[in-house]
This record gives C-alpha cells, sequence and structure tokens, in this order.
C-alpha cells in the first residue's frame, strides 16, 4: 500500500511520515519511505547514519531502467515524468523498490530513498519537480501488494497538486494543527482531491486537549480520523534526542495503529490508478512535454497494457 503525508510547512508531517514508518517496521510490515518534501529532513528523523544517493541525480538511469523493451518509448529520453508503463516497460515490485541501490536502511529497518535537494546549479533555474519526477516514475511502475508499505513525505501546502504524484496513493493523510491556517490546507486538499478519486483522512497533530479535537472535528468533519497529542518524547526527538517507540505516550501510540489499521482497509483499485496515470501523462503532454521532446507522447499510452500485473 503506498501512503503519503501532506500538511502545511511546519504541520509534523514529516515527523508523523518517520513515525508511521517506524511504527508500521516494529509491526513486521516492510516498509520503504520515500522523502519527496524539498526540505529532506526525513533521513534525520528516521534516525538513518547517512543519507541516501539523491533519486533526482540518477533520473536517466531509472528512466533507461524503466522502460525495458517498451516499443513505444525508442529512448530514455522520451520518457517524462508521467510517462505510464506499458508491454515490455520493466515494471518493479516491491522488493525491487526496497532493494534499490540508492536506498539505505535505517536503525529500525526501513529502507529509505530520497529525491535530493536543490543543487547549486539548479538555483534560479529548475522547479523542485524535476526532482521528484523519480519518484512519480517509480511509483507508476510499482506493482505492490497487501502486506507491503510505501511511506512518502510529499512537499508542503497544496505544491503537491503541482503534478500527478498525488494521485499516487492508495491513501494520503493530511496532518493538521488544530489552528484555522491548519485546517485551511485540509479544505485546498479536499477540494482539489475531489474530482480525482484521491483518499485524504486527516490527522491532527499537536493536540493540547478536547477543545483542539472539537476544533478539528468542526472543521474537517469526518475526515478527522486519529490525532496525535502534544508529545514530549517528540519534542525531546526533534531537539536532538534519540525516541524509541516505547517512549511514546500510550494515546500518541493507540494513533500510530489507528493510522495503520486504515491503511490496511483500503482497497487496491487499479483501474483508477491507470486511468489516473493515462489521464495525467496527457495532460503534461499536451502542456509542455510534446513541444519539449519534439513527440507526440500520447502514444506512449498502451492500451493493451493492464496495470497491477506483473
Amino acid at each position: 500500500m503506498r501512503v503519503a503525508f501532506v500538511g502545511k510547512g511546519g504541520s509534523g508531517k514529516t515527523t508523523m511520515s518517520a513515525l508511521f514508518a517506524r511504527h508500521v517496521a516494529s509491526q513486521g510490515g516492510p516498509v520503504v519511505a520515500i522523502d519527496a518534501d524539498i526540505n529532506q529532513h526525513l533521513a534525520l528523523v528516521l534516525g538513518a547514519e547517512e543519507r541516501p544517493e539523491p533519486l533526482g541525480a540518477r533520473l536517466p538511469e531509472i528512466k533507461e531502467h524503466l522502460r525495458g523493451d517498451n516499443p513505444r518509448i525508442p529512448s530514455a529520453e522520451a520518457m517524462v515524468k508521467t510517462t505510464p508503463p506499458g508491454r515490455g516497460s520493466r515494471l518493479l515490485g516491491f522488493d525491487d523498490l526496497a532493494a534499490s541501490p540508492y536506498a539505505v536502511t535505517t536503525p529500525d529497518g526501513v529502507r529509505l530513498l530520497a529525491t535530493g535537494s536543490f543543487g547549486e546549479e539548479d538555483l534560479g533555474v529548475a522547479c523542485y519537480h524535476s526532482k521528484v519526477g523519480a519518484v512519480e516514475l517509480l511509483l507508476n511502475h510499482l506493482v505492490d501488494g497487501p502486506g507491503e508499505y510505501v511511506v512518502v513525505d510529499m512537499t508542503a501546502g497544496a505544491d503537491s497538486f503541482a503534478s500527478g504524484l498525488f494521485t499516487r496513493f492508495d491513501l494520503t493523510f493530511l496532518v493538521a494543527e488544530p489552528t484555522r491556517q491548519g485546517v485551511g490546507v485540509h479544505r485546498q486538499y479536499a477540494e482539489h482531491a475531489a474530482g480525482f478519486g484521491v483518499r485524504v483522512a486527516v490527522v491532527g497533530n499537536k493536540v493540547h486537549g478536547p477543545a483542539d479535537v472539537d476544533f478539528l472535528r468542526a472543521e474537517v468533519g469526518e475526515d478527522l480520523v486519529a490525532w496525535m497529542e502534544h508529545s514530549a518524547a517528540v519534542r525531546a526527538m526533534e531537539q536532538g534526542r534519540p525516541l524509541a517507540l516505547d517512549d511514546l505516550e500510550p494515546a500518541n501510540s493507540d494513533t500510530l495503529a489507528t493510522l495503520l489499521k486504515h491503511v490496511d482497509a483500503q482497497e487496491k483499485d487499479w483501474t483508477t490508478f491507470g486511468r489516473q496515470a493515462e489521464e495525467f501523462h496527457l495532460r503534461n503532454a499536451r502542456a509542455w512535454a510534446d513541444a519539449r521532446t519534439g513527440l507526440d507522447l500520447s502514444l506512449q499510452i498502451d492500451p493493451g497494457f493492464t496495470y497491477g500485473r506483473r
């Protein structure tokens, strides 16, 4: 199952991504975590001793690998971030993603990948979506199954909607503080997601008491599925001290278990996944990609390809 964590800057989405990935690993689930946020803090919060090699720097190799011998894709240069798989493409199983040479293993056994941050050569000339394109391609070509977890820490705010990456998940958790600014992102996200079948659930964060929970319920309604109470253990971790999951307050440990139950309750919908992949590919082709490549990229869509099979 693929899970995204989104929220406004400072909401705690990176911390929630890390805690959720660690919880899943503690329950015996195989986990790949991906840092797709421009700030690239997930490795730090997961306690990784080394940083993974940036996927953004390996985009040509990733494209070459994924295109396989798909006759609709003549070269890696003809691939863009939305290029969908087809017959002949090299599809990935979860174990293939976890075994990526660009990943590192955290102390909790989570396999960590990262898009990479801006380099000096990017400043003023590139947008961050050129980095997350590698993640979008990998998820387009991933055939994952029950009990396999991919957790992605996304960019802050509604910027996640600037590419089709927001449709690549089985469930999206929006981390919201009990403030007007915190729930404002929910309004944006819910509105954008409504037309694309994107499943959004709200996780309250930094909750100090019943009044905060009441505020969140009044603002986001049934989308609120759980909340994290203000945590001395998490604050200590954010200040650089180590945190074991057993250090979490019982209510917050229960929240992580609740989130996992919500993820496990989702049903894979490969038909919708394929429709979304092709729709966003056509959108990008018409908007910029045909002109950039000099090709008609609609021809990359293989009508005989079945999503969800390897």
